[in-house]
């Protein structure tokens, strides 16, 4: 039987991640919020995440991840003048481009409908991990939301992170997903410690379900 996850491994591994500098060292809690299949309510859970952290009277920034088609900023109801494109270009720091939303929470738009802002590399990978440093100063914690799936973008992210928290549904498709996820993390990214991953079933009908 061929395993489900090992097409996903094998695009891991053809990845270069060695140009990607090591995560500076954080006071911040770092949550990377990903899934294995789009459409699962990812962004959504991160939102309201952000929203119970908020009442908390933690500070929350939250780094829209989905490169080039970041959603975040449509559920928070409002239109970030920068993103990150405009820090990859020079024209703006990390400071200029957080726009800040409801109850305080601190956004860094990735960017929508930016097809360049897709085509995500090792030197843009690198350069947002060491943004992560200024962020520290201003947060309690920082959520990433990922986009979908297997890319060397979400794995730099897990692995930028303390904790990762995959959803999924109750779908045969979306457990899959997540499972493949979290194999493939687990057998080619490297870690010199175990990755710490959470699930949230996201969508069942009923606790049993879940």
């Amino acid at each position: 039987m061929i395993d489900q996850a090992e097409k996903l491994r094998d695009m891991v591994k053809q990845k270069n991640l060695s140009e990607i500098p090591p995560v500076p060292e954080m006071t911040s809690r770092i949550i990377t919020v990903a899934s294995g299949k789009g459409g699962v309510g990812k962004s959504n859970v991160t939102l309201n995440l952000a929203i119970a952290f908020a009442k908390q009277d933690k500070r929350v920034v939250i780094i829209d991840a989905d490169f080039g088609l970041a959603n975040i900023e449509v559920l928070f109801g409002i239109v970030p003048k920068y993103n990150l494109g405009h820090v990859f270009i020079g024209d703006k720091t990390i400071d200029e481009i957080i726009t800040e939303g409801p109850l305080g929470i601190k956004l860094v738009s990735g960017g929508s409908g930016i097809r360049e802002l897709a085509n995500f590399d090792e030197r843009r990978m690198a350069m947002v991990i060491e943004k992560l440093a200024y962020l520290d100063t201003i947060s309690d914690i920082i959520l990433i939301d990922t986009g979908a799936g297997i890319s060397d973008t979400v794995i730099s992210f897990i692995r930028a992170s303390m904790e990762t928290i995959i959803i999924t549904t109750p779908e045969p498709t979306s457990l899959t997903d997540a499972y493949a996820v979290v194999k493939t993390v687990y057998g080619d990214c490297g870690f010199g410690v175990t990755p710490k991953f959470k699930v949230l079933v996201n969508r069942a009908e009923s606790a049993a379900e879940a």
